[in-house]
């Protein structure tokens, strides 16, 4: 061997080992790329294989179902706008945000229904006096519209008391969404712990579950929860509309339909709008 040869031979050993090192770190990126990429088309072909009773399958697309994956309450898979999609046109939203809203929204609504329907009812069946049931924007949760009717205070002031009331109701709710499990750290008059929650926003359970809903099956409460809160919100839309339209509340605009199915339906009423709205 020349002395040229065993001068070269280090260098070039030196070499071979510079490049197996550089080559490690390259090596575990594509390793990492490759597990990573096998992980996430896994969880892709386990979340579009849900069962086709579970989806609506209109408005329902591979990306939708990428990830609304049936872990939330009400899942359908149905986001035709992409508002739920945390990394598409509807990331603007937080997906979080919107479902914890719609729950929240829901519960109002099926609280308006009932509040726009029973005074009706129970004026009608003569359960409670007729002066005290009538229809549901003249009590004063619009003053403008109340004809001066009273209960212990004039309209403007009640409407003011329910501002107030739902302000703080809304607070402490948005505090808690933002600062789940604080509720039994701030003082409330000796209510703190009552009123703690579980840490879940949507859901505090303890006190506002005082019966014990859902203990066997959670899931299944939440997403009738969610359908009749949907239901509700769409009622409460058509009870407004048909105040406009017809100037009455929904318990009459029933009783008219039933009376009279082809003179008392939605097609006549479009043509009244603007006739007889009380607005």
């Amino acid at each position: 061997m020349t002395m040229s040869a065993i001068a070269a031979r280090p260098t070039f050993l030196a070499g071979s080992a510079k490049v197996a090192r550089s080559a490690k770190p390259v090596a575990r990126a594509v390793r990492t790329f490759a597990v990573k990429a096998a992980d996430e088309e896994t969880k892709a072909v386990a979340k579009i294989e849900r069962n086709t009773d579970d989806l609506y399958l209109m408005g329902t697309s591979d990306q939708s179902l990428s990830y609304l994956d049936g872990s939330l309450p009400g899942d359908f898979a149905f986001d035709p706008l992409g508002m739920s999609d945390p990394e598409g046109a509807g990331g603007f939203v937080n997906p979080e945000w919107l479902a914890y809203s719609e729950v929240i929204h829901g519960r109002w609504a099926m609280l308006g229904v009932a509040g726009m329907a029973a005074p009706e009812i129970l004026g009608k069946a003569g359960i409670i006096p007729e002066s005290t049931g009538i229809v549901w924007f003249k009590t004063g949760m619009i003053p403008a519209q109340s004809d001066g009717f009273e209960y212990w205070a004039d309209p403007f002031t009640i409407f003011w008391v329910n501002v107030c009331l739902m302000n703080f109701a809304e607070l402490r709710r948005s505090q808690d969404y933002y600062n789940p499990g604080y509720g039994d750290k701030q003082e409330l008059v000796g209510w703190e712990k009552m009123l703690g929650g579980s840490g879940e926003a949507a859901y505090p359970g303890e006190f506002f579950n005082f019966i014990g809903l859902g203990k066997d099956d959670m899931k299944t409460m939440r997403t009738k929860e969610v359908k009749n809160g949907r239901l509700a919100m769409m009622a409460c839309l058509g009870c407004y509309i048909q105040a406009i339209v017809t100037g009455e509340g929904p318990v009459q605009n029933i009783v008219d339909h039933i009376n009279d199915p082809f003179g008392a339906n939605l097609l006549v009423n479009f043509g009244k709008i603007g006739g007889v709205s009380p607005f």
